[in-house]
């Protein structure tokens, strides 16, 4: 007998986990751990939407099974969203689904879709879900690489080309986690007629396209004449609306994706509980202050991390959107690579980040750092981060001299 089930094979070892064991002994030994390695909304959800849930849940009703595909309340809300703020007009009925946050609904998705063998175009650096969750549907990943819009729009026709059997599915992700990377959209109307030219569908992660800074707001692939005939876009209220640990998201489009993940979702799950449905409607209809205030935290934050980081000695790059940055391991540790330079980050200074290598092989090189600690914590990580680089000779050779030991 195997000692690994079929599907978990496929999966490989998670490659946050060591950083996330360290992190959790230097807590436990009672060490103050500055976190930037999760994408964790750290923000209270607005009080008014807290208010709803809460009114809701008193209702002798609300703890009764809900629907699979969301209530037609919350599903006009999402259409309601998409009019007002793309000019997209959705049917509630066939071209919304209600889901348990963004990952549940492209991970459901992606079973909906997917035959043994499927080849599915990927991005790299990509967030995990993208491929795995096409890898435990059966699916082959044709990773593209991604370090820029551009790179992975002129590897899209290569990659036709050379996959057999050709792909049927193209993901894209913008803006994107884990790059920050923003597209106008010229580059969805590019990707529509790539995809009408190969055949291929398209799902469009936009999970981060409320939280923007520099350009105008993200734009909607279904903005694009006719990318209703083969597209959906997967979106959420995690970020948005600080609401990560509410599962709330959706998947929007073409009609014969939406009813596939309907049907799949009729037999997996009821909904989400239905106070927490009609506070994310209340969250879409109500007044939109809030998630302008959301977005200028995490601006603000931005500006301090790229400042107070060059001060210490470590460029990084401003994300013109996302909640993230997206940075170089600094040169002194470059050869080190992504993963050591991670554990020595948090194990040396106190300062969490997630290697580059966890989102795909090009990644390496690089490492995640989400906006998630306040402006305090901020200056606090670069203090640890400028000693931290001034010692790295240190720092580098005790960490091969353990290595040699082993």
């Amino acid at each position: 007998m195997t000692t690994e089930f079929h599907r978990i094979r496929r999966l490989p070892p998670y490659v946050f986990e060591e950083v996330n064991r360290i992190k959790a002994k230097l807590r436990a030994e009672g060490t103050d751990i500055i976190d930037f390695g999760m994408g964790n909304p750290d923000m209270p959800t607005p009080s008014h939407i807290v208010d709803k849930l809460i009114e809701t849940a008193r209702d002798p009703k609300a703890g009764r099974y809900s629907a699979s595909k969301g209530i037609i309340g919350l599903r006009r809300a999402m259409a309601g969203y998409y009019g007002r703020r793309y000019g997209v007009k959705l049917n509630p009925d066939t071209e919304v689904v209600a889901t348990l946050g963004s990952k549940e609904g492209f991970a459901n998705l992606a079973n909906a879709l997917t035959a043994p063998g499927d080849v599915i175009i990927c991005p790299n650096p990509a967030y995990p879900i993208h491929a795995f969750g096409f890898i435990m549907a059966g699916g082959v990943i044709r990773h593209v690489p991604a370090l820029s819009p551009e790179d992975y729009l002129s590897g899209i026709g290569r990659a036709v080309k050379h996959s057999a059997p050709p792909p049927n599915i193209l993901i894209l992700s913008y803006p994107s986690n884990p790059t920050a990377q923003w597209v106008d959209l010229d580059f969805y109307k590019d990707a529509v007629q790539l995809a009408k030219k190969h055949d291929l569908l398209i799902i469009s992660d936009v999970a981060y396209s409320e939280i923007y800074f520099d350009n105008n707001p993200p734009p909607s692939i279904l903005q694009v004449e006719g990318a209703k005939d083969l597209a959906v876009e997967v979106n959420s209220l995690s970020k948005t609306y600080a609401m990560a640990g509410w599962r709330v998201g959706m998947v929007v489009g073409n009609e014969r994706m939406c009813a596939a993940l309907a049907r799949v979702k009729s037999y997996l799950d009821y909904g989400a509980f239905l106070p927490i449905q009609v506070a994310a409607a209340t969250a879409l209809n109500g007044p939109q202050d809030c998630v302008e205030e959301i977005r200028g935290i995490y601006k603000s934050r931005r500006d301090t991390l790229v400042s107070s980081m060059k001060r210490a000695g470590w460029d990084i790059p401003a994300p013109p959107a996302s909640m993230f940055a997206w940075a170089k391991v600094p040169e002194q540790f470059r050869e080190a690579g992504s993963m050591l330079f991670s554990r020595l980050l948090i194990e040396e200074a106190g300062v969490a980040v997630a290697p580059g290598s966890g989102f795909g092989e090009y990644g390496e090189g690089y490492v995640r750092i989400g906006l998630v600690e306040n402006e305090h914590r901020i200056r606090q990580a670069a203090r640890n981060v400028k000693k931290f680089l001034a010692d790295s000779d240190r720092i580098l050779a005790k960490a091969h001299n353990a290595m040699a030991a082993q």
